[in-house]
């Protein structure tokens, strides 16, 4: 594809880009919260609106249960491969906004300063759903049509764990066949480089709870009445060991090892200890360092369990001498491919008994596996080549994210190669108060889309390439 073709696309992606922010701008004023089930209807009324008016065919999907599933389909136009079909997965709800008090602007207000847009929303995952629309319509207009199918399937259930979209993928598998699939997030890291991923870990997300009486007591009985809280905490230090090592019978089962492509790719990923450090502001050295471990093989290949919260007796102003009736701890296991969360949950109820804590409770809250596409396979090589030509910079694709979503199901279901990428920054605070994107990054984002998009059908006719 030669610069002429690049350079019609961004021209075409200026003249509509004021149009595309109004769109992005009122999507962003649904509080779409579905924790809260706010705003859900509302939601998928606007968004199969705005598809609709780019040309889209569309269904909404409601009859399995949960928030609405939303499937949207453009068509190749006629000097496109109709026999070629890319799948987008973006999800309409969003995070709860609180805490209100630590927005510099409203949430669901969008405002635009500095060079950036400010919302609830913008980079988990509104912003890259409307970005990705905007570059069908830079396509239909600066080259007559699609060069091949595109459909979306947008969720509303995201952000509280997917809990209904496995029954609808298997349903309606026919209608979501494609050949590759782009997933919802990334954008660029602290050095501007492009971050993808063509994976996604697993989780196992638990609840820890310990009853040690009916009422809280005066601590003075601490003497000889036994310490919910302290019980907990023996119990979580039963589970994993100094040396960072989960030593939960059976937590380590079933694990798929890398491939030697796999690891080359992660032994090549740029990672900067220092650049973790202040941006997190971080007091202690990384855990790896002392274990004589590479943080990047440990971020993408090992599983992990973090304690992610943990609740018991007074924790207000001053000074209160309670001995607490009960403690609960929030516990989230990473899993790579292999692990199965409900063998995991298992696993920790077995460990729990079986080192006497038969009083600690376990409830497994959420539960995903994780996945990995075939590294090489021609969609992840076509991918990062663009990013490449379009960022005119580096990029950083890795075999998996440290983070988790729904993909395990696309691939076990579709059957088909996935890249995540996106229009976020570093800087995004997704999840966060004061959650952003870059304008410029947005624009990029749309081009890059857009050339992707058309050279899709010739780079899946490829060989397998090594990358």
């Amino acid at each position: 594809m030669g610069t002429s073709d690049l350079n019609a696309i961004q021209t075409k992606t200026k003249e509509i880009l004021e149009e595309s922010f109004a769109i992005l701008e009122q999507y962003l004023q649904l509080e779409t919260v579905s924790a809260q089930s706010k705003a859900i209807p509302e939601t998928v009324a606007y968004i199969s609106t705005v598809m609709e008016d780019f040309g889209g065919e569309v269904k909404v999907l409601d009859d399995l249960g949960g928030n609405p599933v939303v499937y949207g389909f453009f068509p190749a136009g006629e000097k496109g491969d109709a026999s070629k079909t890319l799948l987008y997965y973006n999800h309409y709800d969003v995070q709860p906004a609180e805490p209100l008090e630590e927005w510099v602007t409203e949430p669901f207000s969008p405002a635009v300063y500095d060079g950036k847009l400010f919302a609830r929303g913008v980079s988990d995952n509104k912003g890259d759903t409307i970005a990705r629309l905007t570059a069908l319509k830079v396509l239909q207009e600066a080259e007559g049509g699609l060069p091949c199918n595109v459909k979306f399937l947008i969720e509303g259930e995201e952000e509280i764990g997917s809990p209904n979209l496995t029954p609808y993928l298997e349903k309606y598998a026919e209608l979501f066949e494609a050949d590759a699939c782009i997933w919802e997030f990334g954008g660029k890291d602290e050095q501007e480089r492009i971050s993808m991923v063509a994976g996604i870990k697993g989780m196992a997300y638990m609840e820890l709870t310990a009853v040690g009486a009916d009422i809280d007591m005066h601590s003075s009985v601490g003497a000889y009445v036994d310490n919910a809280a302290w019980r907990l905490v023996h119990a979580l230090a039963s589970m994993r060991n100094e040396q960072n090592e989960i030593i939960v019978e059976g937590f380590y089962d079933g694990i798929t090892p890398p491939t030697e492509l796999e690891e080359e790719v992660v032994k090549s990923l740029p990672f900067s200890g220092k650049a973790v450090q202040e941006l997190y502001g971080l007091k202690r050295p990384l855990i790896t360092n002392g274990l004589g471990q590479d943080p990047r093989y440990a971020m993408v290949f090992e599983p992990t369990m973090t304690i992610c919260g943990m609740e018991s007796g007074y924790t207000g102003e001053g000074a209160k001498t309670v001995l607490p009736k009960s403690a609960k701890v929030k516990l989230d296991c990473r899993l790579v491919p292999g692990q199965d969360p409900n063998h995991i949950f298992e696993s920790v109820e077995n460990h729990l008994k079986k080192h006497g804590f038969h009083d600690v409770s376990v409830k497994l809250i959420n539960g995903q596996k994780a996945y990995r596409s075939d590294f090489s396979h021609p969609f992840i090589s076509h991918v990062k080549n663009t990013a490449k030509e379009v960022y005119n910079r580096d990029v950083v694709l890795a075999p998996n994210s440290a983070g988790t979503g729904p993909m395990f199901d696309f691939g076990r279901v579709l059957k088909l190669p996935i890249v995540s990428t996106g229009v976020g920054w570093v800087g995004s605070k997704a999840h966060a108060p004061n959650e952003s994107i870059r304008l410029k990054d947005y624009e990029e984002g749309i081009v890059y889309m857009a050339q992707m998009l058309k050279g899709f059908p010739a780079a899946l006719e490829a060989e397998k390439l090594e990358l």
